[in-house]
């Protein structure tokens, strides 16, 4: 592998003085890849408009394609902080605007591209901000392959479309999750979901390891379903709203496998999480697949 710097006309930072990953890595046999540290992308997805695509100036790598906003990694920067960041320079798409999904890595072993799949919460129009973009537009999923893409992305878009519909949740049983650790809970078991949620809302940020979740790719961020009951449902929702509360009215077992129910109705591919044997039963034959609540404290 060889590390060379950008000549002149090459991408770079819009701003300021080049950062280090700004570099092309040379792989053995002469092919240039672009980002020292590897490189992200974003695709966003809109329910009602379709993805958003980038059309590359003539200049750029394989220009006047179409592909995804990104770019070059810093060093130390996550593959999901770089796609935000860059897909925010390239084409102004708001942070708070786009809920991460999942991460399709592709690895050659000199250089990484890292594909954020993130939906969009709040509908926003694209900014061409940099002069790498001739156009950027929201593409319906049916018409991606009828543009000239990018040679990496149009590699890339079977199998990422393939994954658009597969939305994993996880149900988790707050109190057969809290109930297993013997910190105090039975005095004061809404603290002691509060911090059962805090420890969601982390995990719900950094994902979930597609192993784990016998789903394909890399790294998935599922959404995350707290059903509680009891006294534990004074417990309130985390401040970014990563775990979503339910409270049970009544039997929280009962709520469980409603909830469950439900999402499952919405094609969501769920997985919930509880050590009750009869509760476990109830799931399982409703259609969900169930993880003990070892397999998430080792998660957390």
């Amino acid at each position: 592998m060889t590390i060379v710097p950008p000549a002149a006309g090459e991408p770079r930072r819009p701003d300021g003085p080049r950062d280090p990953g700004d570099a092309w890595v040379v792989a053995g046999d002469g092919t240039k890849y672009w980002g020292r540290f590897g490189a992200s992308g974003l695709l966003a997805v809109d329910a009602a408009r379709g993805v958003l695509l980038q059309h590359r100036v003539a200049w750029s790598h394989h220009g006047d394609t179409w592909g995804l906003p990104g770019g070059a990694r810093h060093q130390g920067e996550s593959a999901c902080d770089a796609a935000l960041r860059e897909s925010a320079e390239e084409a102004g798409v708001p942070r708070a605007a786009v809920a991460p999904r999942l991460i399709s890595v592709y690895d050659i072993g000199v250089w990484t591209y890292s594909t954020l799949v993130a939906d969009v919460t709040t509908p926003f129009e694209p900014v061409i901000s940099d002069p790498e973009s001739r156009e950027l537009a929201w593409v319906p999923v049916d018409d991606v392959e009828s543009y000239l893409l990018h040679p990496g992305f149009a590699a890339s878009w079977p199998r990422l479309r393939a994954l658009l519909p597969v939305r994993p949740t996880l149900v988790v049983d707050a109190a057969n999750v809290v109930g297993s650790v013997p910190d105090g809970w039975w005095r004061d078991r809404a603290g002691a979901a509060a911090r059962l949620r805090d420890a969601l809302a982390a995990l719900a940020e950094r994902g979930v390891d597609a192993a784990a979740l016998e789903l394909p790719e890399n790294v998935w961020f599922p959404e995350i379903v707290l059903v509680v009951e009891g006294d534990a449902r004074a417990v309130e929702g985390d401040a970014a709203g990563a775990v979503r509360i339910v409270r049970a009215a009544g039997a929280g077992d009962d709520a469980i496998v409603e909830v469950a129910d439900g999402l499952r109705a919405e094609g969501r591919a769920v997985t919930a999480v509880t050590s009750d044997r009869e509760l476990t039963g109830r799931l399982e034959r409703s259609g969900a697949s169930v993880r003990s609540v070892s397999w998430l404290r080792d998660l957390l």
